[in-house]
């Protein structure tokens, strides 16, 4: 019984050389089971040219083996998935990384990607996805399936209000901290005559502090209340 791959056109052209892909997980029998797959089903467009259980070696063989593929797991001893492709990543010629994985922890592949993955290679994938997505990443095709597609947008998402919070954070504590006392008491609702009142200061002094502040935040009083509401700042005692 054969078994036939989609696009599997160019699996006897000579001319065209073998992908080399490096295997790198923790567990042996994972290695195992795809280098048999990537060897076994690639009709020679795939070579599987080493397999690593740990993060720091798979880096120390690449530099030798210059493999075009690494398919990296995530959870290692050591030096872990993120780590190593950050690695790799660093290295002229520097290997495509997929990450290889069961599971996808929140925060994975937002982390991977800014560690320079260029997909995710499911370990329960079929084995013609399986090679369809290490030979489209060589393509230069990013190579990011249903799941990690939906996380990526899910960490994104999740990152947007952090991002927001401290850059609100970040121009507020930029201001003199008179100024920007005065700028938190405005934004609880006081008047200038009550922030005065608080900071032992002159209603004018109060005045002239809020107005200084609005200039460098190029912003008005409803402006700076809502940058104080984005900031998203602990409690006062």
């Amino acid at each position: 019984m054969s078994i036939v791959i989609e696009g599997n056109e160019h699996a006897n052209d000579p001319v065209t050389p073998a992908v080399k892909v490096s295997v790198i997980d923790d567990d042996p029998m994972i290695c195992q089971a795809m280098s048999l797959i990537l060897t076994d089903y690639s009709s020679g467009r795939i070579s599987v040219v080493s397999t690593s259980t740990d993060g720091e070696s798979c880096v120390e063989r690449a530099r030798e083996e210059h493999p075009d593929v690494v398919l990296m797991d995530i959870a290692m001893p050591g030096v872990d998935g993120i780590e190593a492709t950050r690695r790799l990543r660093a290295l002229s010629p520097a290997p495509h990384v997929m990450i290889l994985t069961s599971l996808s922890p929140s925060g994975t592949v937002e982390r991977a990607v800014e560690a320079g993955a260029e997909g995710f290679v499911s370990k329960t994938d079929a084995p013609g996805e399986i090679i369809r997505r290490v030979l489209g990443v060589c393509a230069g095709d990013p190579q990011f399936n249903a799941a990690s597609q939906r996380q990526l947008i899910s960490d994104l998402n999740a990152s947007k209000p952090r991002s927001r919070r401290d850059e609100a954070r970040a121009m507020l504590d930029a201001l003199p901290e008179r100024e920007r006392e005065a700028v938190l008491l405005a934004a609880e609702g006081y008047t200038n005559a009550e922030i005065a009142a608080r900071m032992f200061i002159s209603e004018r002094t109060a005045k002239a502090h809020l107005s200084s502040a609005a200039d460098k935040l190029s912003m008005g009083r409803v402006q700076m209340a809502r940058l104080v509401e984005r900031a998203d700042l602990p409690m006062r005692p």
